[in-house]
């Protein structure tokens, strides 16, 4: 151990003890859970716990001074992690509910770890108008396993409709650059403009589907005319220029209107340099990526086929070691997320996975493979347990306004945290072991070191013993204070 680990683990057990002495000894809990090794972004303490009391932390400690508790989780020597925060899902929800819902998808996040989820606005009909965020809201409330929230869509149609939007509650905005599921249209820049300075007045963030539609469309039909019509070629119809581009483009623009902005889905190297040149240029950007850029290369397209598909697509080795080196190692990529987009085996084409590309749809699933993609690659020493959380949980809260609340262990927060042992190798031998509605992934047949073993939102055990335990229409919106955001974002970055 460094010096500089064992300093945080010290402070860490101070601070822990204090917490704990603050709860009596005569005192019961509702939920104590012990003997694991609890790993904040500030480091680790073993041999630790967590009590909880009416959905809170009211203690985070070594095991031997947490309080008696009516419930008593034994981790033996597991890790305890804030609970993951999943920043970008499709749930489908209102108006697709075949592909998946709110009930299936958070059923799928309790068993992978998840405790906070957020929707994607390309529903039917789109979340653009203050009735559709609260048909999403209320949808939710009735179903969901664990907590949620939900982004709204920007369009030429809708730009009057952004401050009420924001006094609906929805977390931030989403403007659709490039062609997608759902074929939302894209403002024009003007109009995109006007929306990030009605957007900053409002003080949240706006994300982007980074990818410049105009080359997409013009080498998706060139490809279709020359007859190029296998896997491989709908992702090299959008190459890694219309991704660096519309990066490129949206942080000047918001250097000259001040918004917030956020990348979703950084699937390049090269686009995640365009966002490190944002950041040192003082631009207020964040960005993800997902486990699947960072473990596949473009050659999954040729073994694996339209089961594969996305948008952003998996790109080649030299722009994932590039995703690596600049994303993760030097720090451009913010945050971690899955993109879970599940569709039908018909719509992805699983009996025909080489057939005509252009007839499958983008999007897989990956709420149960995004924790141990993660603990895979800590295991394999390319990341630390302290830099997974960061990005897997505590950046995410605070990049979209949730933080403390999410994200924290901090006492007096909402008692979200996912128990993992990190040690636990295993293969997913099928589709059929996940939870979703439709579950075509290309991590079928993938090996990891790492799994969830137990997932608690807000004091209630909603995962464990490979099963979901918890209520459907227990998880619950959640609160954003947009005046956090900024000064969040701001120390993290310290």
């Amino acid at each position: 151990m460094s010096a500089s680990e064992s300093e945080s683990e010290s402070e860490s057990e101070s601070e822990s003890q204090s917490q704990s002495q603050s709860q009596s000894e005569s005192d019961t809990v509702d939920l104590v859970v012990r003997n694991c090794t609890v790993v904040t972004p500030a480091g680790r303490t073993p041999d630790a716990g967590v009590a909880v009391e009416d959905g809170t932390i009211v203690a985070v400690g070594r095991s031997n001074r947490l309080p008696d508790a009516d419930r008593v989780v034994d981790a033996a020597g597991q890790v305890l992690v804030p609970g993951i925060v999943d920043c970008h899902i499709h749930n489908r929800e209102p108006g697709l509910e075949y592909k998946e819902d709110w009930e299936s998808a958070t059923r799928a996040a309790a068993a992978g770890g998840v405790t906070t989820v957020v929707g994607m606005p390309n529903t039917d009909p789109v979340i653009d108008r203050p009735e559709h965020l609260e048909l999403k809201f209320e949808r939710g409330e009735a179903s969901a396993h664990v907590d949620f929230q939900s982004y709204v869509v920007v369009t030429s149609e809708n730009l009057d409709q952004i401050p009420a939007l924001d006094e609906a509650g929805a977390l931030g905005y989403k403007i659709f650059l490039g062609s997608t599921v759902g074929d939302v249209p894209p403002p024009n820049d003007g109009e995109i403009l006007e929306a990030m300075a009605k957007i900053r007045e409002t003080g949240k963030r706006l994300g982007f589907h980074e990818e410049n539609g105009e080359i997409i469309d013009h080498y998706t039909q060139k490809f279709k005319e020359e007859g190029k019509n296998k896997p491989i070629h709908h992702s090299h119809s959008r190459p890694v220029i219309a991704e660096q581009e519309a990066v490129e483009r949206m942080i000047t623009f918001a250097e000259e209107t001040g918004t917030k902005i956020h990348m979703f889905h950084v699937s390049s190297g090269s686009a995640a340099e365009a966002v490190a040149r944002g950041k040192e240029r003082g631009v207020d950007v964040t960005a993800e990526t997902m486990p699947h850029y960072l473990w596949f290369t473009e050659e999954v397209m040729r073994e694996v086929g339209n089961p594969a598909r996305i948008q952003p697509p998996i790109r080649d080795a030299d722009e994932r070691d590039l995703l690596w080196e600049v994303g993760i190692d030097d720090g451009a990529i913010d945050c971690i997320a899955t993109d879970h987009a599940p569709h039908t085996p018909e719509e992805k084409k699983v009996d025909d996975p080489f057939g005509n590309t252009w007839d499958a749809i983008s999007g897989f699933v990956g709420l149960e493979t995004e924790v141990p993609t993660m603990l895979t690659f800590v295991d394999q020493g390319r990341l630390t347990l302290e830099e997974w959380v960061r990005r897997h949980s505590t950046r995410p809260a605070q990049v979209w306004g949730m933080y403390p609340q999410k994200g924290s262990l901090q006492v007096g927060t909402d008692a979200d945290f996912t128990i993992v042992d990190p040690e636990h190798e295993w293969t997913l031998e099928s589709g059929d072991e996940l939870h979703s509605k439709n579950c075509v992934t290309p991590f079928v047949g993938e090996t990891f070191t790492g799994k969830a073993t137990t997932t608690v939102v807000r004091g209630e055990v909603v995962y464990e013993d490979g099963s979901v335990v918890g209520e459907s229409g227990y998880g619950t919106r959640v609160a954003v204070d947009a005046d956090t955001t900024a000064d969040a974002v701001a120390d993290a970055d310290d």
